[in-house]
């Protein structure tokens, strides 16, 4: 594996201690990336051909037809959302599914994708490259009211008025370094972390849809989900983790009509030993539920 698709699973042992994975066992992973999670769950289920690996991007989409070339692991270029629509038309379920959300390192690391502060490069941070709505659309084309929204909701930024104003006032802006330059004149003083990051985060959300898939998904993932199956979703930010929690809550307790029953009371995160040598495990959490059989 080269440079370019290093990629570290988070909390591998986490999600190996959690979902459990035994031998002949279905698996569903939504996010499938560099197939980091799925090569050591296939070799605890040794059942590739009951075995479907999801991605919307095609560069990991690519990497995964050559990691399992000939094993009969079905793999599908498509968003999360509608491939489960799909695999539930088909009346598909699954012992195991795994969603890991968020953004990848390749992702961050390939200087063209426009995802990181840290390299200049044109405003894109699509997932799925096919898509016509990009970072550029965003920042160039939404009005002051739009951009405010999504920059104090998706990136929790308390000075998101500022910097949607600031945006306006420059436009148009091209590339991720000019966009870092304007966000941080709403910033002044030094910071750790870069001003900009929180605007790159509710961007990179919008571009994506990544919450209102996550919302439109979590039902079907249920759905999808065997009797006795298992589902771990592993998340990086506040939203996401609410979302989770508060599907996983409202589909479990001691109520008559409960569909999941919680492996994980409290989200599960990174130990400092897997923080050091993968640092994208700081801000993961995951959580983890179980289909009661009925």
């Amino acid at each position: 594996m080269n440079d370019y698709t290093k990629h570290y699973p988070v909390l591998l042992d986490e999600v190996l201690q959690y979902l459990d994975p035994k031998e002949g066992e279905s698996y569903l992973d939504l996010t499938a990336g560099y197939g980091g999670h799925a090569e050591k769950i296939l070799d605890r289920t040794l059942k590739p051909h009951n075995t479907t690996l999801v991605d919307r991007d095609q560069n990991a989409i690519l990497h995964l037809g050559q990691k399992f070339d000939g094993s009969g692991v079905q793999v599908i270029h498509k968003d999360f959302l509608s491939a489960s629509q799909e695999l539930l038309s088909q009346g598909k379920q699954f012992d195991i599914i795994l969603a890991d959300l968020g953004v990848s390192s390749p992702h961050l690391d390939n200087a063209s994708r426009g995802f990181s502060i840290k390299f200049d490069a044109k405003l894109d941070m699509r997932m799925d490259e096919t898509q016509e709505l990009t970072a550029a659309d965003v920042v160039n084309n939404y009005d002051v009211d739009r951009l405010r929204r999504i920059i104090r909701v998706y990136g929790e930024e308390p000075r998101a008025n500022k910097i949607a104003q600031l945006i306006v006032e420059h436009r148009p802006i091209a590339t991720t370094h000019e966009l870092a330059k304007i966000v941080a004149h709403a910033w002044p003083g030094y910071s750790k972390v870069h001003p900009a990051t929180r605007t790159f985060q509710a961007i990179r959300i919008e571009v994506n849809n990544e919450l209102g898939l996550l919302e439109q998904s979590l039902p079907i993932w249920t759905d999808l989900l065997a009797p006795g199956g298992r589902i771990a979703v592993i998340s990086f930010h506040s939203l996401e983790d609410r979302i989770v929690k508060q599907y996983y809550a409202s589909q479990s307790g001691n109520r008559y009509d409960a569909v999941l029953r919680l492996l994980t009371k409290q989200p599960i995160t990174g130990g400092a030993d897997e923080i050091v040598f993968n640092p994208r495990a700081r801000s993961a959490k995951l959580r983890v539920a179980v289909k009661i059989k009925i």
